[in-house]
């Protein structure tokens, strides 16, 4: 029943837009945001899935956010429920944050900040686990949403610096990355001509920092090509491509946690050594890492395994993820290995 709903809602929505196209003499993208600020007039508060592939976030605030619409390029603000309260410029959103900062009295943000984000094909939501701890201990938690899907790792970065800059008030900010998240980071270190001092340390769970055996096998599957997009295409190892390769390394502390049995196989046995299911244990070894642990889990459930959990706020507060205060970094002359 579900199902059928959404599918009518569909149809009822494109049939709108239809029609407005039809009664008006403007381009598509005129008639999309025209009809869509429409809509927006008559539900002002509508509830949102929070942005999944289509939504790139360009701006945080105490829980609020702006995010930009990869398709009609307008803008919303979502409150931390990810209900909508304006859509239209960007311009206008922030207009409204700042009448409802006003209305609410919420407090300027201090203090520090870590951000969490997902890798390709997810969302801000897999993170929760993690979100929740992050908050308990104090911290302003931003839960950073890109279309992971519908964008270049580049221009996903794009996105993520955007939120760095909005983080007025903010005095440090540490970094909590899965997957393609961590090089989403690392493009856009590429990006700066000088990082922002505020940025303090990273932990990267389950980061392809080589590449991905995975996207090597279906990167030509058409698939492969629809479901993930052009990112999908950059994530293939150093010896089909040298997209990866090129991204500079933080010059930051940061920690990395690897999936895997700690066997010569890991979950997956299409791909090359241990590995979590996705990602091979040596891809996951940056070298220049503070500290590196591996632990017996799966890809997909790293960001909410209560022992990546654990170790990953230990190593944002102390630098090291056990709680011996031992540490395994990862030498500088591991670039010169083979993944």
């Amino acid at each position: 029943m579900l199902q059928r709903s959404a599918a009518w809602a569909v149809v009822v929505w494109l049939s709108a837009y239809a029609t407005v196209c039809q009664a008006q003499d403007l381009p598509d993208s005129q008639n999309l945001n025209e009809l869509w600020n429409r809509l927006s007039e008559k539900v002002p508060a509508m509830k949102t899935m929070g942005g999944r592939q289509f939504w790139g976030d360009v701006q945080f605030f105490q829980g609020w956010k702006i995010q930009q619409n990869v398709i009609s390029q307008h803008y919303r603000l979502l409150d931390p429920s990810d209900q909508r309260h304006a859509s239209g410029t960007l311009a206008e959103c922030r207009q409204k944050l700042a009448e409802i900062r006003e209305d609410r009295k919420l407090p300027p943000m201090q203090g520090r900040a870590v951000i969490l984000i997902h890798g390709i094909i997810r969302s801000s939501k897999s993170f929760e686990k993690m979100r929740l701890a992050c908050l308990k201990e104090g911290w302003i938690t931003i839960p950073f949403d890109y279309p992971s899907t519908q964008k270049t790792i580049p221009e996903n970065a794009q996105f993520l610096g955007q939120v760095i800059k909005s983080l007025e008030g903010v005095e440090e900010i540490d970094l909590v990355v899965h997957s393609m998240g961590g090089l989403v980071v690392r493009s856009w270190l590429d990006q700066q001509e000088e990082v922002d001092p505020r940025v303090r340390r990273m932990v990267m769970l389950g980061v392809p920092n080589r590449g991905a055996d995975m996207a090597d096998r279906f990167r030509s599957n058409l698939l492969f090509k629809v479901v993930y997009g052009p990112a999908g295409q950059q994530l293939v190892t150093e010896l089909n491509g040298d997209f990866i390769s090129s991204l500079p390394t933080p010059t930051f502390p940061f920690g990395v946690i690897a999936g895997g049995r700690d066997t010569l196989k890991g979950f997956n046995p299409l791909i090359r050594g241990d590995d979590d299911g996705t990602v091979s244990v040596s891809s996951t070894r940056l070298p220049g890492a503070a500290d590196f642990v591996l632990l017996p889990v799966l890809h997909s459930f790293m960001m909410n395994d209560p022992q990546s959990i654990s170790h990953t706020l230990r190593f944002l507060k102390t630098g090291k993820f056990r709680e011996s205060g031992e540490s395994q970094p990862i030498p500088e002359v591991e670039a010169a290995a083979a993944p």
